[in-house]
């Protein structure tokens, strides 16, 4: 074949790239640093860049080899060296997510959790072009491209995030596709060294030429198997997702009605989903239209929920609320003052409760109801400044972190100096 290289040379490279020791197990350690903190802050660039000096494709490439022309010592060597390597690169990246102070999942991470057929046809394509360059006398510019397309460094380092949180559907869903990569790259790599003729390494019999066939043909049954179904499944959730936006702009947008919150549950059983609105609000009647229309989408064994305001209003809590405050103490202090003011406030209150209630069910969904007044001073410090104070109600109080946030948002959301958050039964 033209452009060619001597194939004597191009094994003799192949057997002398499988193995890591010295220079290469120090890149391999460094390249899983740098790709692990590329997916820890969601870096795409820092990712690619450690993919690219990543020697982890070599050993891959030598088992190829090594069925294709029969050396069984090499490929016991680079079985052996591809262990090596694996283990190593999940010790490094499970000690850098351990360590490490973010433990968020980011999109790079997820997106090497759930491997489908398309990831067995990019790593088997990908190890087409990388073989085939690999033969040639001038390698060309495949190579980097191959290793970024292949991407068999961010699967170890998300199976080593998964180690690190404890969380092994994580681990396991990126070491089969780190797997996957690693099966098909191979495979690939056998069919171009039998397509283009690579002596055998000694002789061998027909029942040892087709133990190596079985053997490859487990392989692919392995992996094709679970990927085929996981993309079956994926393209599910997708159908469910586009027919769920599909609704909503027809039974929704287009009259006109403002979505401010929409959450899908395709995993639940029965599949929900969750919309709150900006005004309009469903009676029981339209809830029951608006879910057997849902069949009419190919929405079926869903549920429609509406988020919306059922509390009562403002004005029929106040007696509830100011007994609660005033029946712990009957001495005239500054409690005493702020239940008064209280009073006072609730009637000329301009704060809309039932919207600001509905956007913070965003955030804090589990708060009931939300009652707001405008005070003069701020009884806890013992000051005359002007103070807002919010009154939650909610089966367990929010957390001191939870609190400070619920806080910072009324402030920019109300354009507050100042807002004081607390839950019924505070005083």
């Amino acid at each position: 074949m033209e452009g060619e290289q001597n194939k004597e040379k191009t094994l003799q490279e192949v057997a002398s790239d499988v193995v890591f020791k010295g220079a290469n197990l120090w890149i391999l350690a460094c390249a899983i640093m740098i790709a692990s903190i590329g997916l820890n802050v969601n870096s795409t660039a820092v990712i690619i860049g450690a993919m690219l000096i990543s020697p982890l494709m070599s050993p891959i490439i030598g088992a190829g080899f090594a069925l294709g022309t029969y050396d069984f010592s090499l490929l016991k060597k680079a079985l052996i060296n591809l262990m090596v390597a694996t283990v190593v690169s999940l010790l490094v990246s499970t000690v850098y997510f351990f360590i490490s102070p973010f433990k968020d999942v980011q999109s790079e991470l997820l997106a090497r959790t759930t491997p489908t057929i398309y990831d067995v046809l990019i790593a088997f394509f990908g190890g087409l072009v990388g073989v085939i360059a690999i033969t040639r006398v001038k390698k060309g510019n495949p190579i980097p491209g191959v290793a970024i397309a292949t991407a068999l460094m961010p699967p170890l380092c998300t199976a080593g995030f998964g180690l690190a949180i404890g969380n092994f559907p994580y681990f396991f869903g990126a070491f089969y596709l780190y797997c996957i990569n690693c099966v098909f790259i191979c495979i690939a790599t056998f069919l171009i060294v039998k397509l283009m003729n690579y002596p055998s390494k000694s002789q061998v019999d027909e029942r040892r030429q087709k133990q190596v066939r079985n053997l490859i043909t487990l392989l692919i049954i392995l992996m094709l198997i679970p990927s085929s179904y996981l993309a079956y499944t994926l393209f599910r959730e997708q159908q469910f997702k586009k027919n769920t936006d599909y609704f909503i702009e027809k039974e929704f947008n287009e009259k006109g009605y403002t979505l401010v919150y929409k959450r899908v549950a395709y995993k639940e059983n029965p599949k929900r989903i969750e919309l709150a609105f900006l005004s309009k609000r469903f009676k029981s009647e339209e809830i029951t239209t608006l879910n057997a229309k849902l069949a009419d989408y190919n929405l079926n064994n869903t549920k429609l929920v509406f988020r919306q305001d059922t509390t009562d209003r403002y004005l029929s809590l106040k007696g509830e609320l100011l007994n609660e405050l005033g029946v712990k103490s009957k001495v005239v202090n500054q409690k005493d003052i702020l239940i008064s003011q209280l009073e006072g406030e609730i009637a000329k209150n301009t704060f809309d409760n039932k919207q600001i209630l509905l956007e913070v069910n965003t955030i804090f969904d589990s708060i009931k109801s939300l009652s707001i007044a405008n005070h003069g001073f701020n009884y806890m410090n013992d000051s005359s400044q002007a103070v807002t104070i919010v009154v939650y109600d909610r089966s367990k109080a929010l957390s001191k972190e939870e609190n400070e946030r619920l806080e910072q948002w009324l402030k920019k959301r109300l354009n507050l100096a100042q807002v004081e958050v607390y839950k019924r039964n505070k005083f």
